[in-house]
């Protein structure tokens, strides 16, 4: 990341790998994220704010958290453990289970 004062929204995305909408609705969810407007009324964001993204990231998209536990984690507040998200072999295996025992229904009826 380049040693800038600001950055645009533009530039957040691609440092964050994050659609711009995306940004602009987490402003709405995270008071601490609060970018600045430029003369030009556009958005412009400090490397604390980038931070500040990108730890938002890691607790939504890495630690499968909920907007609400992510606002609670990042006020400090304990969080209730959350259920953990399903990985992909999990739901083939439930899956096959799921045709198995359909099966053997099948033979039973």
């Amino acid at each position: 990341m380049q040693d800038k004062l600001f950055y645009k929204i533009g530039e957040v995305s691609q440092l964050t790998g994050l659609e711009a909408y995306v940004l602009r609705f987490w402003e709405s969810e995270f008071p601490a994220l609060h970018p600045k407007k430029s003369k030009g009324n556009q958005r412009v964001y400090t490397k604390r704010e980038i931070d500040l993204i990108l730890q938002i990231k890691k607790l939504l998209y890495q630690e499968g958290m909920t907007i609400a536990g992510a606002k609670k984690k990042l006020n400090g507040a304990p969080v209730p453990s959350e259920p953990p998200m399903r990985e992909p072999r999990h739901e083939e295996t439930l899956d096959r289970v799921r045709r198995e025992l359909e099966e053997v229904l099948h033979i039973l009826s």
